[in-house]
């Protein structure tokens, strides 16, 4: 069958020309695993296949090649709505269930309620929260505006599910659960168009599925899971945009008398690619996550950086001389207009239900405190906002406060600390020996997929930086610029379960190591010519041995998962049970 392996891909967007001696610092980066650039047509560099299985494998099975090319055809969608039915399932079971306002929901579920009837944050009793889940119809929407801290796209998606199914636990975490499901969806999509392998989406999607941390998050009104969902469709969207770049350049190369694509420096440099409509989509999907958590505004810059250096391995590869200048000619410009502005654009809409009110918190500041000073040539409200924009970012600033359950980012990767968000201890249990049984929800990444990704991690940025697979880097960027920023507030009070913004690379990057444990399959070509391809029973034992043990490491993870299960969705089992899954004492 052919190859499911990285290695099928590889060095697609540079290299020297295939029949020249490579470079010298190429020459001595060898022994570090560098490998020139296959002798892979120029069409399939700049537009590569998808993988298929060979023929052998369905002759095994005993499926006719008719029926085999309806399967293939099938499974590139059927494959990823089957994962995504599995983790619907999983995290819709007993959604309501605890019946409580559990850790920040007590902030989210009101704030997105109040949104939802009159536009704008409340000022909540202190006390309220038991009388919401007695007897919600009691509850009346407080008038006072109230002073909240993050903008309002989160709110507005948590409080859609509280307006069909009312401002109960289920309610305000269906919408959270929608998301996390379609995340699954779009992961299982994004992973086979990255490495052209439907299996090898659908095993990214599912360590989504399986993981704890993402888990944990669908099933909570939070706003890290909807920060979360946007930035991946972003990516998504900005995948699809690479590929229909290529192919533009592709259809606008010259094909010699054997119809064979040929590069041209002239078509490289100076085609100008038009209107790029899922550019704009990703600008959008970057926006609604600025707006949701401020953080957004990380993953626009490192999302428009990699956007960018992908125009730049398009053009050369397409022949390009000096394809940074082709890019600074024709791309950039257009990058910014379709991403940044469209960012902007989409954060100030999001403030409409409080741009209309005159009730919002520091509404009217302009008005009052704000008035007179050199900008008054501006709107009020427009004013206003940027005030009330900058007392935020003050507050965030200086959050320095303790908290229990805070954690430094350099233990995250390892769930050095994670988060308690509920905690129930029920005496009379028999199944005890203490008498007493523990209900938690314990916001706590699969560990076994965590430590796996620790290896995946050092694995693609070896193969970033030596094979130069812009695979590897696209997953790197992710998870960078959703981890590498809170570095940068050392003092600020963070916790673990900001990482779930950049759990779907980690699952990206273990599906990748997991592809090159596999290894390439039986086949012929510019594989067999690297010696990546092998028919002989060396080459077979490797990839049965690497089949096996990918499969031991995707079968643990699972079953690590089941394991833990109790402690992500509160389940009461004996206090030694629970004492059990508590592997490190930073986790009590």
């Amino acid at each position: 069958m052919t190859s499911t392996a990285p290695e099928a891909q590889q060095g697609q967007d540079a290299g020297e020309p295939h029949g020249e001696e490579p470079a010298s610092w190429q020459q001595r980066l060898r022994r570090f695993g560098h490998a020139t650039r296959p002798g892979i047509g120029l069409r399939e560099r700049l537009v590569p296949p998808y993988t298929r299985p060979g023929a052998q494998l369905w002759a095994v099975l005993g499926i006719s090649p008719p029926l085999a090319q309806r399967l293939v055809r099938w499974s590139a969608w059927g494959g990823p709505l089957l994962v995504a039915l599995v983790a619907g399932v999983l995290r819709f079971w007993k959604l309501g269930s605890p019946h409580a306002l559990i850790f920040d929901e007590t902030y989210y579920a009101k704030d997105s309620w109040a949104l939802i009837n009159q536009g704008y944050e409340g000022n909540w009793p202190k006390d309220i929260d038991k009388l919401i889940l007695d007897d919600p119809s009691k509850v009346h929407v407080p008038v006072d505006p109230g002073y909240v801290v993050h903008p309002p796209v989160g709110k507005w998606i948590i409080g859609l599910g509280e307006h069909f199914f009312g401002f109960t636990p289920f309610g305000w975490r269906f919408m959270v659960a929608v998301l996390g499901t379609l995340s699954v969806l779009m992961l299982c999509r994004i992973g086979r168009r990255l490495f052209r392998s439907t299996f090898l989406g659908c095993l990214a999607g599912t360590l989504l599925a399986v993981d704890g941390l993402h888990f944990v998050m669908s099933r909570t009104a939070l706003l890290d899971l909807v920060l979360m969902f946007f930035v991946l469709a972003a990516f998504g969207a900005l995948l699809i945009d690479r590929d229909w770049a290529r192919r533009r350049l592709a259809a606008a190369l010259p094909v010699d008398e054997e119809g064979v694509l040929r590069p041209d420096a002239g078509v490289a440099e100076n085609l100008r690619l038009g209107l790029r409509p899922w550019r704009l989509a990703a600008g959008l999907m970057l926006g609604l996550a600025f707006a949701t958590k401020w953080n957004g505004l990380y993953i626009l810059a490192g999302f428009g950086l990699m956007t960018v250096l992908w125009d730049v391995g398009a053009r050369r590869t397409a022949g390009a001389v000096r394809p940074y200048l082709a890019v600074l000619k024709r791309d950039l410009l257009p990058a910014f207009v379709c991403t940044v502005p469209v960012a902007i654009l989409t954060y100030l809409v999001s403030w409409t239900g409080w741009i209309v009110t005159d009730k919002g918190y520091y509404r009217n500041w302009a008005q009052t405190d704000g008035r007179g000073g050199n900008w008054t040539w501006l709107p009020d409200w427009l004013r206003s906002l940027w005030h009330y924009e900058y007392q935020v970012y003050e507050f965030h600033v200086n959050l320095t406060s303790g908290h229990t359950y805070q954690s430094n980012p350099w233990s995250w990767i390892v769930l050095g600390r994670p988060v308690s968000y509920f905690w129930q201890e029920q005496p009379g249990c028999a199944a005890s020996e203490t008498g007493k049984c523990s209900r938690e929800v314990l916001a706590i990444g699969t560990p076994l997929l965590w430590w796996a990704a620790c290896f995946a991690l050092v694995y693609v940025l070896w193969r970033w930086f030596f094979r130069r697979d812009w695979r590897a880097g696209a997953i790197a960027c992710g998870v960078a610029a959703g981890w590498l920023p809170w570095f940068l507030y050392q003092e600020r009070t963070i916790f673990l379960f900001y990482a779930v913004v950049f759990v779907p690379f980690l699952c990206l990057a273990v599906t990748m190591m997991i592809g090159a444990m596999l290894g390439p399959g039986v086949g012929s070509g510019p594989r067999r010519e690297l010696g990546l391809v092998t028919g002989d029973a060396s080459g077979e034992r490797r990839r049965t041995l690497g089949a096996v043990a990918a499969g031991v490491l995707v079968l643990l993870i699972i079953w690590n998962f089941i394991y833990f299960w109790p402690i992500y969705t509160g389940t009461p089992i004996p206090d030694g049970s629970w004492r059990d899954r508590m592997w490190l004492d930073t986790w009590i």
